[in-house]
């Protein structure tokens, strides 16, 4: 018997190489993305997360297995964090109650290794208080700063992600209702976010150096989405709460073999 899947970024990159995995499998998939999906909204404002959600769950008859959140850019703006952070957490909060009543409930993120890289400490902490307003008059100076700081609105949005993740995933809403939470952070994918980056040699010599992968070097989309199928399957019962970091050993390659101290 096929599952239901609601899938966000369905449009391109991991969300649509996901979709595409699952579908090939002949399970139900329900593609959310700006344009050209099954559902056609915008997660950077609470009207589109609002929307999309009913959408999704009348289209699935009010009947969903798992829930796959991909959707995600990497601009020096606020508007980064608008969709990183609170178009995947409001999106799985009002999903969450559909989701429990399925037999396997299921729900994974993509976060990043980018979680890794330095951030706003303070952005971080607004984003993890629920205060989009904050975040975004946060995430607005740093992109005025300049482009460096701008930057910050990256990893600051994923950072929070994987421990908005590590937190609820053992509250009554999602361990309680026999829901395994996690993350997944990809190293560098080839996808169109990072085409123009990867097109010259100083991109990729950039991008090396602060994401070193040595198993295997750059990923397919298609690693990620396998990935994600498993921990949305029926066969994961334990794992839950993790950042999972499929990432060609770039984590390992910064971080060490001590992460415990």
């Amino acid at each position: 018997m096929s599952r239901t899947y609601v899938i966000t970024g369905a449009g391109s990159g991991i969300g649509a190489a996901t979709a595409r995995l699952l579908h090939d499998r002949g399970e139900t998939v329900i593609g959310v993305d700006l344009k050209g999906s099954d559902i056609n909204a915008d997660l950077s404002t609470p009207e589109g997360r609002d929307s999309a959600a009913e959408r999704a769950i009348q289209l699935a008859d009010g009947s969903v297995d798992a829930v796959i959140a991909c959707a995600g850019i990497s601009m020096p703006r606020p508007l980064t964090v608008k969709v990183n952070y609170f178009g995947v957490t409001e999106f799985l909060n009002q999903l969450a109650p559909v989701l429990a009543q399925s037999t396997a409930p299921r729900a994974v993120v993509v976060s990043s290794m980018a979680s890794l890289q330095p951030n706003s400490p303070e952005l971080v902490d607004a984003l993890l208080a629920g205060d989009e307003a904050k975040a975004v008059a946060i995430g607005t100076a740093l992109a005025e700063a300049g482009p460096a700081q701008g930057y910050l609105n990256y990893p600051s949005s994923k950072r929070a992600l994987s421990r908005w993740v590590r937190r609820e995933s053992i509250t009554a809403r999602w361990a309680g209702a026999g829901i395994p939470l996690n993350a997944i952070a990809p190293g560098t994918v080839i996808s169109p976010m990072t085409t123009e980056l990867l097109s010259t040699p100083e991109g990729r010599e950039l991008t090396d150096k602060h994401v070193p992968m040595p198993l295997n070097y750059h990923s397919e989309p298609i690693v990620l989405a396998r990935l994600l199928a498993w921990l949305t399957s029926e066969e994961n019962t334990h794992v839950t709460g993790q950042t999972i970091y499929a990432d060609g050993g770039a984590d390992a390659s910064l971080r060490g073999d001590n992460i415990w101290d």
